[in-house]
């Protein structure tokens, strides 16, 4: 299994899995225009992507997925009332219904998905897997909720919302309802958080960590990558970490 962020951040969100020639995207949060051409940019075709799966109906997580799913005649799984919240895809015949803990089987990647705690109707995270491995892509959670925990300690690598430094978010120019919605468990988790929910819970088998979902105005990637040096309190774990980032893909990672 190989994956990567196509793009992570307030302004768009989109992430890329693959093993041999079946792909999925976990949200489309960009235009299909820039999905395409990051894909590229990996080596990587749209027409392998064989599902595109919401975890809930912010803008910044279905932007592209109509033109993209309509173009190229791709399933699009999302749970009935993130289908229900927004306009997500003008083919209804390309929407599957899905519910918190439900299995979805594309090619070789097992996709799972589970409920968690963020400010949307009916949110989601997934896990990918396949024989020898985990992936857990989890942003968008106000706190470590029981399945956040649990799929995080029975991943492999997972990518990980990172979005804001305590510091940066009380001292910034947000205003206070912003700063309390961002800090709540509907909100977003921060970087202490994060940090702490890995060093706690991660599997000794933890290979990679990608830090997503960073705030343009609460973080930068120097401050979210110190925090993470919090992992160095575990002996027993020695995972790259890593940041994605808005404006390009990340690394292309392949697990072992």
């Amino acid at each position: 299994m190989k994956f990567c962020a196509l793009a992570s951040g307030s302004s768009g969100n989109c992430f890329f899995v693959k093993k041999e020639d079946t792909a999925a995207l976990i949200d489309a949060g960009i235009s299909a225009k820039q999905i395409v051409e990051r894909l590229a940019v990996i080596g990587e075709s749209p027409e392998t992507i064989k599902g595109i799966f919401v975890t809930h109906e912010h803008v910044d997580h279905i932007r592209g997925i109509d033109v993209f799913a309509s173009r190229y005649n791709t399933p699009v799984y999302l749970t009935r009332k993130t289908s229900k919240s927004a306009f997500v895809c003008r083919d209804e015949k390309l929407l599957n219904m899905i519910k918190g803990g439900e299995l979805v089987k594309v090619g070789g990647l097992n996709v799972e998905a589970f409920s968690k705690s963020h400010d949307a109707a009916e949110p989601v995270s997934y896990s990918i897997a396949t024989t020898n491995n985990k992936l857990s892509v989890i942003t968008d959670i106000g706190y470590a909720c029981k399945n956040v925990v649990e799929h995080v300690s029975s991943s492999d690598s997972v990518i990980l919302e990172s979005n804001y430094d305590v510091d940066m978010l009380e001292n910034g120019p947000y205003p206070a309802y912003l700063k309390q919605r961002i800090d709540s468990e509907l909100g977003h988790i921060s970087n202490y958080n994060a940090a702490l929910l890995v060093l706690q819970h991660a599997s000794k088998n933890l290979q990679n960590v990608m830090l997503s979902h960073l705030s343009i105005n609460n973080n930068t990637p120097d401050v979210a990558l110190r925090t993470f040096n919090l992992l160095k309190e575990r002996k027993d774990i020695k995972p790259k970490v890593c940041v994605s980032v808005r404006e390009k893909p990340s690394d292309y990672i392949s697990l072992k």
